[in-house]
C-alpha cells in the first residue's frame, strides 16, 4: 500500500496561514504597522488605495533590514522577535510569529524596499504568489517601505467576499488608530485616495486622543494612574457626558498591545456605577503595563486576545484606579443619564404649567395650523383616505387573518416580517369588536386608552409610533423614494474618520429615507435635506442621534443597512413617553397603528398594546 501524507508545497501551506493572519486589506495593514513600529521607527506613512483592495503602503524610517534578512523575512516563521521557548513568555514587541509577511507575500503582489543605517545601497524585493519575481540591490532612503497590490489577486473567492470600500475602509482606519494611539511618540500619516485623512505628530497621549477622535473631547478627558507592585495602569478615561450607547471607542492596551477583553470593560462599567446609565459605554483609553511572564499572547491567530494568570486580581486593580480617579476629579453626571440617545427634550417639571412634555420631534397641536398638524403622524396612504375605520378591523374574526402570518409569509420576498405562529400571536390576533362610537383618551403621557365593546385597549404611544414609523421607513428604502425638505441653514456635521466613512457606506440609503448629504471636506458633511415626514427643528442632532442609534443596532444585532437605518429612524423620530397628544392625533395612530403589517409587537419585541376584557374589569369588583 502506498502512502498517502505528504508535505504540502509552500504556496499552498502559505495560502492557509494567509486565510488566519490575513482576512482582509486591514489585516495587513495592522501586520505591516506593526512590523514598522517594531523596527523602532520615528515616523510611519501609510498610503491607501480604493480601501487597501488596489494598494496598501507602508514606508517608516526604522532599522531597515540587510540583503539576506529582506529575503528571509518572507520565509515562513522566520522572525527576529524570538530564539527559544523562554522567549515566548517575555515578549514585548508585536510581532513573534514570523508569518505575516510569508502569508501577504501569498496572496498579493509584494514590492519591499528597505536599507540600513550606514548601508550605501537598500535592496528591493518583488514576490508574487510565494514566487520571488525580483531581488537585486537598489538605492533607496534609509528604513523600510513595503507596498501590496492587488490583495487576494490569487484567491478570487475571498477577494468577493470583501465589502464596499466604505466598510473596509473603516476597518483600515481601525486597526490605524489602535497602533497610533499606542505609540504616541511616534509620528504618523495615513493617505486614502491622495486625501490626507490623517497627521498625527509626535507627543503626548492626551495630544494623541484629540488628534484621532477629535477636539470635541478637549475637556472630556481625566487622566487615569495607578501603580501597584503587580500592574501599573495609565490612560484617559471620558467623564460619564461623554458616554454613549455603542461600543467602539474602548481600548485596553497591555504592554502596548491592543487587546480585546469584556472582563476588563466590565470592571470599568462597573466604577462609573451611579454616574452613568448602566446601558451606557464610557470613553477610555487604558494602558496596562505588567511583566510578560503573567501573560499569554499567543492565544489569537490576530493577538487581541490575551490571559491572565491572575484575572481578577487585574479586574480589581483597573476598577480602583478608574474609580479613584473619577473621584480624585470629583466627576459627577453633568447630564440626565435616565434618557438615551434618542431623547432631546424630555424633562418632567412639577408645575401646572409644564404638564404638556414634548420632546424635539414631537408636534405642538396648538402652535400648528389644520393642514400641517398631524404631518408627523401621516403616511400617504393616510392622506388620501380616512383613518377613522380602524374599528372594523377588530369585527369579527374574519377581517383579523389580514394581518395574520398568511399575509406576511407571502410578502417575503417584498422584505416584509415573517411572524411565527405562536399562541402569543393567536391570542393577540383574536380581536373582538369594538365601539365606533366609544372614548379614547390618553393616560399619564404615555398611554393611549380606547373603549372596545368588549373592554378596554391600552396602547404605549412611543411603541406603537416605532412600529408605524419602522414600516413606512422600511417602504421607502425598499422603494428607494423617501421625500426631502431642504434645509433653510444647512448645518455641518464634523465626523470621526470610522464615522465619516460609515455615513459613506449607507449614504444611498439615507438618501432613499430622504437626506440630503453631501461631503464637506475629510471627515465633514453637509445635511442639506432631512426626511419630509419628521417635524425637526435640529438637523445635526437629528442626524447625530441617528448615526449613534444605526451603530448602536449594528454592535447589538445582525441586522442589514435597510432594517438598522429603518428602525434607527423610528427609534429616533418617534413620539416619545410623556409627549400629550390631542383626541386627533391619538385616534390616527390608533389608526395607522392597525393598518400596519404587524401591529402587535415593537421594534425590541414588546407589546404595543395589551386589552382587557369586559370579564375581567367585573372580575375586579366581583366578591
Amino acid at each position: 500500500m502506498s502512502d498517502i501524507i505528504h508535505l504540502l508545497p509552500d504556496a499552498i501551506a502559505n495560502q492557509i496561514a494567509a486565510g488566519e493572519v490575513v482576512q482582509r486589506p486591514a489585516s495587513a495593514l495592522k501586520e505591516l504597522l506593526e512590523n514598522a513600529v517594531d523596527a523602532k521607527s520615528t515616523h510611519i506613512q501609510v498610503i491607501v488605495k480604493d480601501a487597501g483592495k488596489t494598494l496598501i503602503q507602508v514606508i517608516d524610517n526604522g532599522k531597515g533590514m540587510s540583503m539576506t534578512d529582506a529575503r528571509m523575512s518572507f520565509e515562513r516563521h522566520a522572525t527576529s522577535k524570538i530564539r527559544n521557548t523562554e522567549d515566548l513568555f517575555s515578549i514585548r514587541t508585536f510581532g513573534f510569529r514570523g508569518e505575516a509577511l510569508a502569508s501577504i507575500g501569498a496572496v498579493a503582489q509584494v514590492e519591499m524596499k528597505t536599507r540600513q543605517s550606514g548601508a550605501e545601497l537598500g535592496t528591493i524585493i518583488v514576490m508574487e504568489g510565494s514566487e520571488v519575481k525580483k531581488q537585486e540591490l537598489v538605492s533607496c532612503p534609509e528604513g523600510t517601505s513595503i507596498s501590496v497590490r492587488n490583495l487576494f489577486f490569487n484567491v478570487p473567492a475571498r477577494r468577493n467576499f470583501l465589502k464596499s470600500n466604505p466598510v473596509e475602509m473603516r476597518h483600515m482606519v481601525e486597526e490605524f488608530q489602535r497602533v497610533a494611539l499606542s505609540y504616541p511618540e511616534i509620528g504618523f500619516t495615513f493617505i486614502q485616495n491622495d486625501l490626507e485623512l490623517f497627521r498625527l505628530l509626535p507627543g503626548k497621549l492626551s495630544h494623541r486622543i484629540l488628534g484621532i477622535f477629535g477636539k470635541s473631547y478637549q475637556g472630556q478627558l481625566v487622566s487615569c494612574l495607578e501603580e501597584t507592585p503587580h500592574l501599573n495602569v495609565r490612560g484617559y478615561i471620558g467623564k460619564p457626558e461623554s458616554a454613549k450607547k455603542t461600543r467602539g471607542e474602548q481600548y485596553f492596551f497591555v504592554n502596548n498591545r491592543f487587546i480585546k477583553n469584556n472582563y476588563l470593560n466590565h470592571a470599568v462599567s462597573n466604577a462609573f456605577e451611579g454616574l452613568m446609565a448602566s446601558d451606557m459605554q464610557p470613553f477610555y483609553v487604558l494602558f496596562l503595563e505588567i511583566d510578560p511572564s503573567h501573560i499569554d499572547i499567543n492565544v489569537h491567530p490576530t493577538k487581541t486576545e490575551i490571559k491572565f494568570d491572575d484575572e481578577r486580581t487585574v479586574y480589581a486593580v483597573v476598577r480602583s484606579a478608574v474609580k479613584q480617579s473619577l473621584g480624585a476629579h470629583n466627576v459627577v453626571p453633568a447630564l440626565d443619564f435616565s434618557f438615551d440617545v434618542n431623547f432631546t427634550e424630555n424633562w418632567k417639571s412639577n408645575s401646572e404649567q409644564n404638564e404638556a412634555v414634548h420632546t424635539e420631534n414631537t408636534l405642538k397641536p396648538d402652535s400648528l395650523t389644520q393642514d400641517n398638524k398631524y404631518k408627523m403622524f401621516q403616511t400617504p396612504a393616510f392622506q388620501r383616505q380616512s383613518v377613522s375605520g380602524w374599528e372594523r378591523l377588530f369585527e369579527g374574526g374574519g377581517n383579523s387573518t389580514e394581518i395574520s402570518r398568511g399575509k406576511e409569509i407571502r410578502n417575503i420576498d417584498e422584505g416584509e416580517i415573517l411572524t411565527i405562529s405562536s399562541k402569543a400571536n393567536e391570542d393577540v390576533l383574536q380581536f373582538p369588536e369594538v365601539n365606533a362610537t366609544g372614548a379614547i383618551f390618553q393616560v399619564e403621557n404615555n398611554y393611549i386608552v380606547a373603549q372596545m365593546s368588549t373592554g378596554l385597549m391600552i396602547i404605549d404611544q412611543q411603541t406603537a409610533h416605532e412600529r408605524i414609523l419602522y414600516e413606512r421607513y422600511r417602504k421607502q428604502l425598499m422603494q428607494t423614494a423617501g421625500a426631502s425638505q431642504q434645509c433653510l441653514f444647512p448645518p455641518h456635521v464634523q465626523l470621526s474618520q470610522t464615522d465619516f466613512a460609515l455615513v459613506m457606506d449607507i449614504k444611498d440609503e439615507l438618501m432613499s429615507l430622504g437626506f440630503v448629504i453631501v461631503e464637506f471636506g475629510k471627515d465633514t458633511v453637509l445635511i442639506q435635506g432631512v426626511p419630509a415626514d419628521i417635524q425637526v427643528n435640529n438637523e445635526k442632532a437629528l442626524f447625530e442621534g441617528l448615526l449613534e442609534q444605526f451603530k448602536h443596532f449594528k454592535s447589538e444585532l445582525s441586522l442589514d443597512k435597510r432594517e438598522n437605518l429603518a428602525r434607527s429612524l423610528a427609534r429616533r423620530s418617534a413620539i416619545k413617553r410623556g409627549s400629550k397628544l390631542d383626541m386627533s392625533e391619538m385616534e390616527i395612530i390608533v389608526g395607522q397603528l392597525f393598518a400596519c403589517q404587524n401591529p402587535n409587537y415593537g421594534l425590541s419585541g414588546n407589546k404595543t398594546f395589551v386589552k382587557i376584557d369586559l370579564q375581567q374589569i367585573h372580575g375586579f369588583f366581583t366578591r
